[in-house]
């Protein structure tokens, strides 16, 4: 059934260039400003909007993903809804900016909270973790002495050498929780060296250690720090070939395509007996605020985008220090 002129949906997208504020290393390279792209849906004078980051890892460009996004108009036009994105669109980056710009429509059109419509508790503030970008030893002990307030740090490892950075960031941050991230840096081969070296640091949680779909030899060694998922999990359909392997699952909405399924996987996840966490690229707040619904079941929170940019969106969240509040109705839901 067709809408009337007054009930179409229109889209708009476009790609947005937002500076970090100096650089974001990692184990696969270093950039110094985020590309996101933003899908805007509107109907009888009213806007939803999301934002989505194409990953390259994942074959996305930010022209690809605005061309697929731009290419849902006249699904749209027809009443195409959150429900009919999810089998219209595969799971990925262009279908979670859609995804999240017709979830605050919803809000908008009913003049409610997006959690109230979804039958979710409302979102408190959380702890986010504060990532500390790859590089040297002692580089690495600078940023992380800057940031030794924070009470969740994120530290970003590489391969050969983890086990001097860790400890060298384990000294300038005694008193913080740490989690690391190796972005499938590491080898079965340094494996058992590395994640020794991560729990002597006392380290909590360590995601994605090897690559996906090379990481069998996590549910042949002893685990002495938890184990997340990261590369290795996209949707619920990827979560029963973790068992074994991995401890938790972290959620990002890019991967799976939006909140709606993010909300399913996380449920799905914690039903397995996978611990959560949800985690984000570097983006604006605009990209974390649908995120914060998934923040209040996860055990680890890593929502710190918007701290790594030079300026963030107006009306963007609010942070005090590592607490991160819920969205405003001005930016989102």
């Amino acid at each position: 059934m067709t809408s009337s002129p007054s009930q179409t949906i229109s889209l708009n997208a476009r790609i947005e260039h937002w500076p970090i504020a100096g650089t974001f290393t990692i184990s696969r390279g270093a950039k110094t400003e985020a590309v996101v792209v933003v899908a805007e849906v509107s109907q009888g004078g009213l806007m939803g909007r999301g934002e989505c980051v194409p990953y390259p890892r994942y074959g996305e460009t930010p022209e690809a993903t605005l061309k697929a996004i731009q290419a849902m108009q006249e699904p749209l036009a027809g009443g195409m809804d959150r429900t009919a994105l999810q089998a219209r669109m595969p799971a990925g980056a262009a279908r979670n900016a859609l995804d999240c710009a017709l979830a605050d429509l919803e809000a908008k059109r009913a003049g409610q909270r997006i959690w109230n419509l979804l039958g979710r508790p409302a979102p408190e503030p959380r702890t986010t973790a504060y990532t500390i970008s790859l590089g040297t030893s002692e580089a690495m002990a600078e940023a992380t002495a800057k940031a030794a307030h924070r009470a969740l740090l994120k530290i970003k490892l590489g391969g050969d050498g983890d086990g001097a950075r860790i400890a060298a960031v384990r000294k300038a941050a005694p008193r913080s929780e740490l989690i690391v991230d190796a972005n499938e840096a590491w080898t079965e081969h340094n494996l058992a060296a590395n994640l020794k070296a991560c729990a002597d640091a006392g380290v909590t949680l360590i995601e994605q250690p090897l690559p996906a779909g090379k990481d069998e030899a996590l549910a042949r060694i002893k685990r002495p720090v938890a184990v997340c998922a990261d590369e290795s999990v996209h949707d619920r359909a990827s979560l029963a070939g973790l068992r074994g392997r991995y401890d938790a699952v972290n959620i990002k909405l890019d991967k799976t395509g939006g909140l709606t399924e993010a909300l399913a996987m996380a449920d799905a996840a914690r039903a397995l007996g996978f611990e959560i966490m949800i985690g984000c690229m570097v983006a604006t707040s605009l990209a974390m605020a649908p995120a914060m619904l998934i923040a209040q079941a996860a055990r680890f929170v890593d929502l710190d985008g918007p701290l790594l940019l030079a300026k963030d969106r107006d009306d963007g969240l609010r942070y005090e220090g590592s607490l991160v509040y819920p969205p405003d109705a001005a930016l989102w839901g």
